[in-house]
């Protein structure tokens, strides 16, 4: 990896983890939750980086993938679960770091994601495979009485690309991909105390774009020319400026020109935590950009 690149990514490395840091510090019972998340969202745009995509604020069962909607008037409530899902970018090159803040009382069950990629990070090195890396995030979530959630991984990074291979399992497999010097990647174990599989819910807040095809509808064409310099990275519909928007989204998606990002959610009730770190593979170990 050349020298300019490994510095961007640490320089929004060292950002991210500073500004998650500050961001969960904000997290408590009573406090907004747009104001929260936009609050953490504009800390990035002032230090002069750009997010990879939009703040990830799920709560108790939410696994991933919400985030503040117009006029959301969600308040954290005592009890809560709250992960942290933060990614910021320097030219493209990604930091993507997570963290949860309990507002109740389930220490063990943050402890149990926390030290699967603390063991996870130890794992990582030249020739060990992406299954060897789930199979230590499996035996210390499940070695504290909870479960790995299965169709929840890891992901490669590039230069504006958010998802790409290796993919980092959350169990045990065989193989899986081996790791080399120089890949980039997030490694997150979630913990449940549910089913430990995710399915999708009705909301969706977030998108990306995936193709270009022409667009007869002029809202969707001013969507397009609003996320023009998103490059294919995930943007937020709270972050379209115009409420009137909305109702072409649906069509982008059908059209194939829009993906569209459900929130993913264990079974009501359960609780699930969330911790996570982007690696980059050395010749004896990795590079954590996000600590």
């Amino acid at each position: 990896m050349k020298d300019d690149i490994l510095e961007k990514y640490r320089t929004a490395g060292t950002l991210a983890a500073r500004i998650l840091k500050e961001g969960a510090q904000q997290i408590r019972v009573g406090s907004s939750y747009l104001e929260l998340v936009e609050s953490i969202e504009a800390r990035v745009t002032d230090e002069g980086a750009a997010l990879a995509f939009p703040l990830n604020l799920s709560l108790n069962e939410d696994a991933a993938h919400d985030t503040a909607s117009w006029g959301d008037e969600r308040i954290l409530q005592k009890g809560d679960v709250a992960k942290l899902d933060l990614g910021v970018h320097i030219d493209g090159y990604i930091a993507d770091t997570a963290t949860t803040v309990d507002l109740g009382n389930n220490s063990l069950l943050l402890d149990a994601s926390h030290e699967a990629l603390e063991a996870a990070i130890r794992t990582v090195k030249p020739g060990a495979t992406a299954g060897d890396l789930g199979a230590v995030v499996q035996k210390e979530i499940e070695g504290r009485g909870y479960r790995p959630i299965s169709n929840l991984t890891g992901h490669g990074l590039a230069q504006y690309v958010l998802h790409q291979s290796p993919t980092i399992p959350n169990i045990a497999i065989n193989g899986g991909v081996v790791l080399e010097e120089g890949m980039v990647f997030a490694i997150e174990p979630f913990a449940t105390t549910g089913s430990g599989h995710v399915r999708e819910k009705a909301k969706m807040e977030i998108y990306s774009q995936i193709s270009e095809k022409p667009v007869r509808i002029p809202a969707g064409r001013t969507i397009l020319e609003k996320i023009q310099g998103r490059k294919s990275l995930p943007f937020s519909r709270r972050w379209l400026g115009e409420r009137k928007l909305d109702l072409a989204l649906p069509t982008l998606i059908r059209s194939g020109t829009l993906h569209g990002y459900p929130v993913l959610s264990d079974i009501a009730g359960s609780l699930v935590s969330q911790h996570e770190h982007t690696v980059i593979v050395t010749g004896d170990g990795c590079i954590v950009t996000t600590r």
